[in-house]
């Protein structure tokens, strides 16, 4: 995807390899001390076919800009943990 504003805010728009803009919503975002990475955590408000939010993740820099798909299975897990754990707190 191209990135067509800054991630850091809340809502902000990418522009997909078809050319389409969409809208996202920035879930969360967190600095890995393992990775030495940043990830951002963002849904475009839409469900798949189970009743899900559709939720997206990527590698970012600190200035915003967005770098592309996480790479390993150990990054996945670690989202998807930080991802659980908010999610519990949430529906608390």
């Amino acid at each position: 995807m191209k990135e067509k504003e800054s991630v850091t805010n809340d809502v902000f728009v990418l522009e997909g390899e078809d050319g389409v803009e969409k809208e996202y919503q920035k879930l969360f975002a967190f600095e890995s001390s393992e990775t030495n990475k940043n990830y951002i955590v963002y849904t475009d408000n839409t469900k798949d076919d189970s009743g899900n939010l559709r939720v997206y993740a990527n590698v970012y820099e600190k200035n915003g800009k967005v770098l592309g798909a996480l790479e390993t299975e150990e990054e996945w897990n670690t989202v998807e943990s930080i991802y659980a754990k908010l999610s519990e707190k949430v529906g608390d």
